[in-house]
């Protein structure tokens, strides 16, 4: 499905390259706009000695504009949050709400607001995660939508807005649509190698493609990317 106008949200910086930047790069190629929403700052992404905050948060930026760059994202947002506090509060949901009502996209992106592990059972989904796509649930309804919702915004001219769809990445068998990203698995692998910080040495390529290759196999492709999607309003006639 293409779309014209889209936002992403995502809690760290290389999150949305993970999760849908193939699909993110076909819908540009396309002629899509779309807005990168990064909550965090991106701050706690080193476990290594003398690394401060203050420096990795300038580096992380730095890094996810880059990403942006290599996939044509139209611009990114950094809502600033510290790394690892994120919770689900109405700063954080008016913050979001102010970007979804000022670009008024045709679907949002958003993180599983239920995943807390992986299928494998290996790995604890970061809280953060959790955070921002309840944060978004809230978002798309009552936030955006509702007129009483945020009289700030109205304020400052933002109109209430209906997104029309909402799609989430998901790395599990609960899958209903498959984005066919075989000519745009470069650029995915492309701006994930910008975020020199986080992928160092790491063989992202074989462990992106092996990815890909498993969901393609589900999708009938050769390379996919997997999502939950809702259809949240009827089309205009």
């Amino acid at each position: 499905m293409a779309f014209d106008r889209a936002v992403v949200v995502f809690a760290h910086p290389d999150d949305a390259e993970f999760g849908s930047a193939g699909t993110v790069a076909s819908w540009t190629r396309g002629g899509a706009e779309v807005l990168y929403v990064c909550v965090t700052d991106g701050s706690a992404g080193s476990n290594e000695p003398g690394v401060v905050r203050e420096e990795l948060r300038e580096i992380r930026e730095a890094e996810q504009r880059a990403a942006c760059d290599a996939l044509g994202v139209t611009d990114c947002v950094f809502l600033g949050v510290p790394d690892g506090m994120v919770a689900p509060s109405l700063d954080l949901r008016r913050a979001i709400t102010r970007e979804v009502r000022r670009f008024r996209p045709d679907v949002l992106v958003t993180p599983d607001p239920t995943r807390f592990w992986d299928e494998e059972r290996r790995y604890i989904n970061h809280s953060d995660h959790r955070a921002v796509g309840e944060a978004c649930m809230a978002v798309l309804n009552p936030d955006s939508s509702t007129r009483p919702m945020f009289p700030e915004l109205l304020e400052a001219g933002l109109e209430p807005f209906e997104v029309k769809y909402l799609w989430i990445p998901t790395y599990d068998g609960s899958a209903d649509t498959y984005v066919d990203i075989s000519e745009t698995i470069e650029a995915k692998i492309q701006a994930l190698r910008c975020h020199k910080s986080q992928i160092g040495d790491w063989p992202v390529d074989e462990w992106i493609k092996e990815r890909a290759r498993k969901r393609g196999e589900a999708g009938g492709v050769e390379f996919a990317e997997s999502f939950k999607t809702f259809k949240l309003r009827e089309e205009e006639r």
